[in-house]
């Protein structure tokens, strides 16, 4: 007998029905079954397949990135490739001595040797590692940092609130254009004052113009206390020595991006920076520099929270590895997108055009993105169609992100990896 008005289907009929479009474990399409009975009795079919459709969009799942933003935060930043066997890795297990290990040691030889640190240690974050350096060397004393440098990033990270949670108190110094270096020395002089550290912070997301001035990490060295510095973006040296043989010279872009060798050679006693921005590897935070600095965050409660798993380790080895190989252009998404040549993108354009029936070639310009190299941005090309068709791009099998300007939908290439043109491809096919 058919379910009546006020006899909706059973939740097992239900279930089953939303079984044959939806690939959610049973429990799951039984859930959705029974809200929808609750929810609305008279309609609960159609208002549990909406309920399935909305659970299903919420997972996290892969997408291609066609916005242009080569570090795009919504999308995960730098794009990861994520393999293993399945077996246990020696993450806590020393294979020479076959006794109990560190976490931090791989990781931390290889950033050693790419950066000119004396130690450095990992945790899930930057903000995680500003927020360790402080409370380990700086709890209960005085902090100086510029006002200039006393920002909000994304996701309200402020240095102030960070700050005041380590325990570290904040010392202003300067004025928001224009620090210099007898502002950090009265602070420290001043008899209120305990200052433990000066805080170097790159401003990542913006950038001042003008009239402004602002004191170097070979400066704040000379100072009587250590200076901290984060730089953020995780590039790890000024000279990009991986993008010989791919590139004529060093971006502009990076001209004035703060760089972890350079700091430390400029005598920065830690480097604090992100592992998947420039770096181009997992989201992670690395901390570098005096070895008895980093035993001390090493040593303080808050690193056993703070500490990454296995699988972020073994990604962000991977890449150094790759650093110290020189082979970053060739293992790392992110530098492959950077060294992608202009060419190379209108010959892309031109083929999925060509396959797709669809679209026109246009010149575009990247932006890097994450809060790095704010302003700057690198030439590309991508594909421009008239009309809004961003919904309908992110409904394909593997959502296509793009964006839409005057009513025209971009597609740029140089965010889109190679083997992801098919998928393009088929995205674009399916609006005609």
């Amino acid at each position: 007998m058919a379910p009546s008005a006020t006899h909706p289907p059973s939740i097992d009929t239900i279930a089953r029905a939303l079984a044959v479009q939806s690939t959610l474990p049973h429990s799951l399409l039984v859930d959705c079954a029974r809200r929808a009975v609750t929810q609305a009795p008279s309609d609960a079919m159609s208002t549990a397949q909406k309920l399935t459709n909305d659970l299903e969009i919420a997972l996290l799942t892969e997408v291609v990135n066609a916005t242009g933003v080569l570090l795009h935060t919504n999308l995960g930043r730098a794009p990861q490739s994520v393999v293993g066997s399945g077996r246990p890795t020696n993450l806590e297990f020393d294979l020479a001595s076959g006794e109990r290990g560190s976490r931090q040691t791989s990781v931390s030889k290889l950033i050693s040797n790419l950066t000119g640190a004396e130690a450095a240690i990992v945790v899930n974050n930057n903000a995680a590692a500003v927020m360790l350096v402080l409370a380990a060397l700086a709890s209960d004393r005085d902090v100086a940092v510029s006002r200039g440098e006393s920002v909000e990033i994304g996701g309200g990270f402020r240095i102030p609130d960070v700050m005041e949670q380590s325990g570290a108190r904040l010392v202003d110094v300067g004025t928001t254009n224009r620090t210099r270096l007898k502002d950090y020395s009265k602070a420290i002089e001043s008899r209120r004052n305990d200052v433990a550290l000066t805080l170097k912070v790159h401003p990542s997301n913006f950038a001042i113009q003008g009239f402004t001035h602002t004191t170097s990490v070979a400066e704040l060295a000379t100072l009587s206390v250590p200076v901290i510095a984060d730089i953020g973006s995780g590039l790890l040296d000024n000279t990009c020595p991986w993008l010989h043989g791919y590139l004529d010279q060093t971006p502009t872009w990076l001209t004035d991006e703060p760089a972890a060798r350079q700091a430390i050679s400029d005598g920065a006693a830690l480097v604090m920076f992100s592992g998947d921005k420039l770096l181009g590897g997992p989201q992670c935070g690395i901390i570098a520099g005096r070895a008895d600095l980093v035993q001390t965050c090493a040593s303080h409660p808050l690193m056993r929270a703070l500490r990454p798993g296995g699988h972020t380790l073994l990604m962000l080895q991977s890449v150094l590895l790759s650093y110290c190989a020189r082979t970053v252009c060739i293992d790392v998404p992110f530098w492959q997108m950077v060294v992608t040549p202009v060419g190379s993108l209108e010959s892309r354009a031109a083929e999925i055009i060509r396959q797709s029936g669809t679209g026109s070639v246009v010149a575009l310009e990247s932006l890097i993105g994450a809060g790095s190299a704010p302003g700057s941005t690198v030439p590309s090309v991508g594909i421009a169609l008239t009309g809004d068709h961003r919904a309908a791009l992110r409904a394909h099998d593997i959502a296509v992100i793009s964006r839409t300007v005057n009513n025209t939908t971009y597609l740029d290439l140089r965010s889109v990896a190679p083997q992801d043109d098919a998928i393009v491809v088929a995205a674009l096919t399916a609006l005609c």
